[in-house]
Formats: structure tokens, sequence, C-alpha cells
């Protein structure tokens, strides 16, 4: 009996059975009186692989340690747009092809978030490539020919989402602003977004980049299809740094009138 022939329920197990590659199991279906051994075995074929592949889409994703969003404090920004941060964990921006930019300056957590939506995609089915601007644009730079270039560029343009962290924290000659720029059309043409965080505004890449001729094509490119969320206040790193300085300076304090 053909798969098209049998009752939803069969259809929908044969369904199954081919997409795991046992097409004589499902092909013998329909002379079958008991089929719960047969789904009890599909479903721990199908959780094993969903298992191998998260964990093949985390190691190839190099997301690092991050802690997770639950810890972040959100009354420390004086300004950030909580609602489109909420909005960005839906990943309707990957289905849409839209790129994300997080702009502002350090230590407000930007990376933070980054690394977050990283890994919710991952959990997702998505694949996800999580580098830094440095990283990935000295990874690129150091290829000795075009055709190691163009086999290492999939590496970031193959990815159904690329996360750059920290543009803008070095300036680059205009040789790195060209790879930058083969990335972001790259992945523009495809329609495969990018989320990037920056501490500088786009006025201001010209001196990321200087003397670079593209910088304007690539920052239209960037954010032609975009949502530019920024984020301002003081570095929260800066404010648990002196936290910790006070604290340390309150134990001295302490122990020096139990010593006087």
């Amino acid at each position: 009996m053909r798969s098209s022939e049998l009752p939803p329920d069969r259809e929908a197990l044969a369904d199954r059975l081919k997409k795991i590659g046992l097409h004589g199991i499902a092909a013998s279906l329909g002379g079958m009186a008991d089929l719960a051994p047969v789904v009890d075995l599909v479903g721990l074929e199908e959780t094993d692989r969903r298992k191998r592949s998260y964990e093949r889409r985390l190691r190839h994703a190099r997301i690092g340690a991050f802690k997770s969003m639950a810890d972040y404090d959100w009354r420390w920004p004086s300004r950030v747009d909580r609602v489109a941060l909420d909005e960005l964990f839906t990943l309707g921006f990957v289905e849409e092809g839209t790129n994300v930019i997080l702009a502002g300056p350090n230590g407000l957590g930007k990376t933070m978030i980054l690394r977050n939506l990283a890994h919710h995609a991952l959990t997702q089915g998505l694949s996800v490539r999580c580098v830094s601007a440095s990283e990935m644009l000295a990874d690129l730079a150091s290829q000795d020919s075009s055709s190691a270039l163009r086999r290492r560029l999939r590496r970031y343009c193959v990815p159904k989402l690329l996360c750059i962290d920290e543009v803008g924290y070095l300036s680059y000659d205009s040789r790195y602003a060209d790879l930058l720029f083969e990335v972001v059309t790259h992945r523009y043409e495809a329609q495969r977004p990018i989320v990037l965080t920056t501490n500088k505004g786009f006025a201001d890449w010209a001196d990321v980049f200087p003397h670079a001729a593209c910088v304007v094509t690539l920052v239209d490119r960037l954010t032609h299809r975009a949502e530019v969320i920024t984020l301002e206040g003081k570095s929260y790193r800066l404010k648990e740094s002196e936290e910790l300085a006070e604290g340390r300076k309150k134990r001295r304090r302490s122990a020096h009138k139990e010593h006087a």
C-alpha cells in the first residue's frame, strides 16, 4: 500500500520514517497491526537527532559564556527599549531578513543581549555564528589566496544568523573594511540577517575604517533592512568595579579599627 493510500495517522508516521531514512519500514506500515513500537523508535531517533544537531550547531556557533537575560538589570540604562529587545527573541527578524544593530556605549550589556539572542536562535533550530569583528576580519585577512578566502567567507555567510560583536572598538585599514563589506553584501543579497553591536554612531564609522572607500555603501547595505536599537547610560561594569572598590575600602577601614 502506498503511503498516500494510508490512513492519516499512518501516513504521518510514514513521512517521519522517510525523514530519518527508514523507507523500507515506511513502505511496510500498511501491513503492521501494532504501530506502537515503531512510534516509540521513531520518537527516540528524532530526539537523538535533535540533540546531536543542537550540539553540533552549538560547537560551530562559538557563542562563549554569557549571563542569562533573566540577570539583565533593566533599571540601569538610562535608555533601553525593552519591548523592542523582547520582540527580537520571537526571531521574526530572522525570517524577514532584517539586520539588528545594538548601539551604545561600553558596559550596557550589548554583548550579553547578542549572545542570549544567538543561543535562543540555536535552541529554535537555526544555524548561528557568533564572532567579534576583530576575530572575523583577522581570520578573513589571513587567507593566502582568493580561493581560500572564498571558502572561508562561507563560515560567515552560510549560517542563518551571524552575530558580530564589538564593531568600533578598534580601527581597521581599508583591507578589513573591504572584507566586512564582502560579508555584509553576501548576507544582504541572501537576506540572511546580521546582529551587530557597536559603540560608534554610523557617522563615526569613517574613523573605524579610515581611508576606506566602501564605508558609505557598507553602512547603507547594513542599515537598509535593519532595526537599530540604541542603549544609553553609564557603564554597568564601571558601576560594579566602583562598588567592589568601595567594598574593599570598607573592609580595610574595619580591619584598621580592629587593630587600632
